[in-house]
């Protein structure tokens, strides 16, 4: 977590904020706390990744179940849901994560 608060310029207690809030998704492997370096930009978390978080949170899944849908291969999109916040293809993530809840 001291090196995601680095990153983002901010104090390690807003980073653990940030996961509170649903802003920003981490997992625990082997007592530590690891955020995926793909969400965390020079200028910030990634720009659509609270919005399909709270989706994917709103749908039942847990911080496991959301980071694997995130990083599940689709062959749909730009290879994985992940990928495709960080492109142009945001929309469609955020469409399919909002029908996961129907």
């Amino acid at each position: 977590m001291p090196e995601v608060a680095q990153r983002l310029g901010i104090p390690v207690n807003r980073a653990h904020q940030l996961i509170r809030d649903h802003s920003l998704i981490a997992v625990r492997e082997g007592g530590v706390l690891r955020v995926p370096a793909d969400f965390v930009t020079e200028t910030g978390v990634l720009k659509h990744l609270p919005g399909v978080l709270t989706l994917l949170y709103d749908a039942g899944y847990n911080d496991a179940e959301a980071l694997r849908w995130l990083y599940t291969p689709d062959d749909t999109l730009p290879g994985t849901p992940a990928a495709a916040l960080s492109g142009n293809r945001a929309t469609e993530v955020k469409r399919r994560a909002q029908a996961l809840g129907f």
